[in-house]
């Protein structure tokens, strides 16, 4: 069983220093959400960890599988096992899903190898039957003209055919609607296994009901400060978070 390590992890934006000492463990097969108000550093820890060039770590370290991903640029942590769900994904015109993830699946073979084009197709529409997708949809352009909801399940089929050890999904429900955040949530539950860990981070509960996670954390100036189980997120969506900053503000007095 794999594991994703985070210890006292501090992160910046230039000079601004905007995760504070934060520490996670996540093992195969569970499924994290971490919900926080805006600005706690949420989507920052998550592309910190996947690599992107505009996050520095200061210190701490991530471990994947006991060897730490720091050093690795963000393709070498894709390809040891590490996945990035974006809140808002990028569109690329002219390039089709079906080749795009061909391209992803080439990408991680050793020099001279290549990929056995109908032992792909058959994969993916095995993935695309899973995970109840069209086949036309990979004839499309990659998130061009899509709807909101159409981008996500894009990144969900990408996720299936990646098969990460570990998906971090930064904000996966932001701008769909109550039928969209459905066909996410069976995706995702659809893939839920033992050899996959979750990083959900979310602002709202309603998306914890479809996709129940096994640990909720609240994140709060750059830290985890508070840790429970689904539970905590009713408390979170019936009270909101004044509550936790009070807790906090007692604790420091």
């Amino acid at each position: 069983m794999s594991q994703l390590e985070i210890k006292n992890l501090h992160v910046s934006i230039g000079d601004k220093e905007i995760v504070k000492g934060l520490s996670l463990t996540i093992k195969g097969g569970e499924v994290h959400a971490i919900m926080g108000p805006n600005g706690t550093g949420k989507s920052t820890l998550s592309k910190a960890i996947a690599g992107h060039p505009d996050y520095t770590i200061t210190s701490g370290e991530v471990l994947l599988d006991g060897v730490s991903i720091l050093e690795k640029e963000a393709d070498e942590r894709a390809r040891a096992g590490i996945f990035l769900a974006f809140q808002y994904p990028s569109e690329i015109p002219g390039v089709s899903i079906a080749n795009f993830l061909r391209a992803a699946l080439q990408a991680r073979l050793a020099d001279g190898e290549e990929i056995d084009a109908s032992g792909y197709y058959k994969r993916l529409y095995a993935k695309m039957d899973l995970l109840k997708i069209d086949r036309k949809f990979t004839s499309r352009a990659v998130n061009d003209g899509f709807s909101g909801g159409e981008k996500k399940r894009c990144e969900i089929l990408q996720m299936a055919m990646l098969e990460p050890k570990f998906a971090l999904m930064d904000e996966t429900d932001s701008g769909l609607d109550i039928d969209a955040l459905r066909i996410v949530a069976d995706g995702v539950n659809t893939m839920r296994s033992p050899n996959l860990g979750v990083l959900l981070i979310t602002h709202y509960q309603r998306l914890l009901d479809y996709i129940v996670p096994d640990y909720v954390h609240v994140m709060y100036d750059g830290r985890i400060v508070k840790s429970g189980d689904k539970n905590l997120a009713h408390e979170l969506e019936a009270k909101g978070y004044d509550w936790i900053k009070k807790e906090l503000a007692t604790a420091q007095a």
